[in-house]
């Protein structure tokens, strides 16, 4: 019997109205997206083969693409889980990033068109949705490892008294200065504990290092005095002689600004190697000192990156908002990023890969091999027992200098976090098995912690043959066309694309091309400057990605103006946003009005990542995001001045959209709530003309809409929803 697969029209009528201006499932969409944040690689993997920053949680916008593609009154949590097919829908991401959008849509059947002004971005969903034989990939990873692994894996070595020779995992550093004073170099320790459980109320155990003679002492994690084991000397695991931005000597006693002693270095600061993880023979990890064979073993690679006849990238940081910090450390170039040995064992990598024949894969194994090098430098630091080892180098969304890094084994064993051939397993592989076989999340409510179990049979495969050009991918009715470029100009024919489905970059937030730049270098070193790789750096002056207002306004609504142009008359315009400051908010009202648009609908949903660092330090939250719905401004007629009750209304539709989280189990915070009413505000606010009407309404309602969160946040009254209802809390 044939699977039942419906094929949802566009709707007829004058304006051909979709289900999400009216409604959105936003309670049940935001549940699966809190169990779809947890282990985005795991249950998304497509989209997370490589790092990039503004990550979007893909059962959001499958549920947007669903809405965006079907009649008022239709249900789109009832279809979430149905085998849908849109095949006569065309959407457009103009704002591609890692993909979703793309992806999610072709899992239903939409043909697609990505664009992004980023040629990191463009790599990434241009390896991430391209057709592949699974063993034609392993294959080339067998030959890979066949040629260059045993070289590599040379240079991760120790020599034990027990066991031998036995693998590296990892080498832990610090960074040293010498003092202003006496010339003494100085660890740049803030304590003498470097390894601890990822949960240490849970387990205590931490290991210390001896500040007179370097031993691996175990300790309590909360211990403030201990007796090493080899030199006898007392001391507490707690004290280190830097703190914060001063360092004291331990040998003179001065106590000096580290800012300062970087800047008269002029050079980037020097490590020293102290410890080192290795493998023992049973599989058991073990901690030990460094000793001569360690030194010497480096020494051998820093001689032998001398010595080969093989190039690395060697290109200047621009300064930035981003790379300022690491410009003010004296890093001037991206391979300082790097020690000896990792520069070595990246170019050996680095040149077989070039030496793939075969272009997709030799690709492919780029993005791999650019994948790693967050987790191989100097920036990385040690995240602890209990948990993946390495902390990649944009944990933070920035580019801070790292005082303890750790190295990791680039090649890797089955025990490494962050290595080749584990990455190879657990992005690559994954990803391939994903593009088979796309699955969805449905919440399963029968343990303590909700979980989601995997719901497969109801997508398309998504790896295809990717068009070169937007006239092979119309007169051959190809299922993808990717480029490279600013979205402001496009060859899009003029009403070709059915929506807009985006997450533009935020007003005032991640300079992405000042962070890109980092892999950009390596993927341009092994694939030649051709195609997308000609200019030295991914920076534009048309990013979209200003801290000043009227530079974001100009340069996104130039890319909305293309976008009203490519869209059919009927078509929407969709993208999700927040932000915490009026001027972000009338930014975007205003870039959607110049490019011929109003806001029809708004609604909230989860947003990227409750476990994201920059979230956790914030002291309120926004863990929401708004889809923002609009229509071509034709069909209305814009609004003289603001609506006399538009903030009592707005407030009564938030108190409303609040009621219906609470029910499905979550307290909001107040900053949550902001962006809700801030979201009701703007949709009426968009048929107001002008930019300076729309921040003085709001700046002079500032008090009365703080007033208003304040007491909506207090009135809040949370459900625990039945175990049949909606789907079970997953909030925090």
């Amino acid at each position: 019997m044939a699977e039942e697969r419906p094929v949802y029209k566009t709707p007829s009528g004058p304006q051909n109205r979709k289900a999400i201006e009216s409604s959105f499932p936003f309670e049940a969409i935001s549940n699966i997206a809190e169990i779809e944040s947890w282990r985005k690689e795991i249950y998304r993997p497509i989209y997370h083969i490589h790092k990039w920053w503004a990550q979007r949680l893909g059962s959001v916008f499958r549920a947007i693409i669903i809405g965006a593609c079907t009649p008022p009154g239709t249900d789109i949590f009832d279809l979430f889980y149905k085998r849908v097919r849109f095949p006569d829908s065309l959407v457009y991401d103009p704002f591609m990033g890692s993909g979703t959008t793309l992806g999610e849509a072709r899992k239903i059947g939409c043909r697609v068109i990505g664009r992004d002004i980023n040629p990191v971005s463009y790599f990434i969903v241009k390896n991430a949705l391209s057709s592949y034989l699974e063993s034609e990939v392993r294959g080339t990873f067998h030959s890979i490892e066949h040629g260059i692994a045993d070289k590599i894996k040379a240079y991760y070595k120790a020599q034990t008294k027990d066991y031998g020779i036995v693998d590296v995992l990892y080498y832990f550093w610090v960074k040293v200065l010498p003092c202003p004073n006496c010339g003494n170099f100085v660890d740049l320790f803030s304590k003498r504990i470097f390894v601890q459980h990822a949960y240490p109320s849970r387990y205590g155990g931490a290991k210390s290092l001896c500040p007179t003679c370097g031993a691996i002492n175990s300790v309590l994690i909360h211990d403030t005095k201990t007796r090493c084991k080899e030199c006898h000397m007392i001391y507490n695991p707690q004290q280190g002689p830097a703190d914060r931005t001063k360092a004291t000597c331990p040998k003179c006693g001065k106590t000096f600004s580290i800012v300062s002693a970087v800047k008269n270095l002029n050079c980037s600061p020097q490590y020293r190697v102290y410890a080192k993880m290795v493998l023992k023979p049973n599989g058991e990890k073990q901690y030990l000192p460094i000793d001569q064979f360690d030194k010497s073993l480096y020494e051998k690679a820093s001689n032998a990156l001398k010595e080969i006849d093989i190039d690395y990238p060697i290109v200047a940081i621009q300064p930035g908002y981003n790379t300022n910090q690491v410009l003010n450390y004296n890093y001037w170039y991206w391979h300082q990023m790097f020690n000896d040995r990792q520069l070595l064992c990246l170019s050996l990598l680095a040149e077989r890969i070039r030496e793939i024949e075969e272009e997709s894969l030799r690709y492919l194994f780029a993005c791999l091999f650019s994948g790693c090098l967050e987790f191989n430098n100097m920036f990385c630091s040690f995240k602890g027992e209990g948990t993946g080892a390495v902390r990649h180098m944009f944990s933070h969304h920035i580019l801070k200098p790292e005082r303890t890094p750790l190295e990791a084994n680039l090649w890797g064993t089955p025990k490494s976090s962050g290595s080749f051939s584990t990455l190879f397993e657990s992005r690559i592989l994954r990803a391939l098995a994903y593009q088979k076989t796309p699955f969805e999340l449905k919440i399963c409510d029968n343990k303590k912690r909700p979980s989601g179990i995997k719901i497969i049979g109801i997508n398309q495969k998504i790896g295809d043959k990717i068009a070169t050009n937007y006239k092979e991918f119309n007169e051959k009715k190809a299922g993808i066309y990717l480029s490279c470029g600013s979205s402001s100009k496009t060859s899009i024919a003029d009403g070709a694309v059915d929506a807009v489905i985006t997450d533009p970059p935020f007003f005032d937030n991640v300079y992405y091309s000042q962070l890109a730049d980092f892999f950009y270098v390596w993927q341009r070193q092994i694939l030649g400057s051709k195609d997308v790789f000609q200019a030295k750096s991914t920076r534009s002056e048309e990013e979209v990605q200003q801290a000043d207002a009227d530079a974001f306004v100009n340069n996104l609504a130039a890319v909305f103006r293309d976008c009203h142009r490519v869209l059919k008359h009927e078509g929407l315009l969709i993208f999700t946003y927040h932000h915490s400051r009026h001027e972000g908010w009338s930014a975007i009202v205003e870039a959607v009005q110049r490019s011929g648009f109003y806001i029809e609908a708004t609604h909230p949903v989860k947003s990227e990542m409750s476990v994201a660092v920059p979230k956790h330090q914030a002291k309120e939250p926004i863990d929401l995001d708004i889809i923002i719905v609009c229509r071509k401004l034709s069909f209305i007629k814009p609004f003289i001045k603001v609506p006399k009750n538009l903030l009592t209304d707005s407030d009564k539709e938030t108190q409303e959209l609040v009621k219906r989280f609470n029910k499905a189990g979550r307290r909001l915070s107040r900053n949550d709530i902001k962006v809700i009413l801030m979201a009701r505000l703007i949709t009426t606010l968009s048929r107001v003309k002008g930019r300076e009407t729309i921040l003085d309404y709001l700046n002079s309602n500032e008090a009365n809409i703080s007033s208003l969160v304040e007491v909506i946040w207090n009135d809040q009254t949370v459900e625990r929803p039945k175990p049949k209802e909606l789907q079970p809390s997953l909030f925090r």
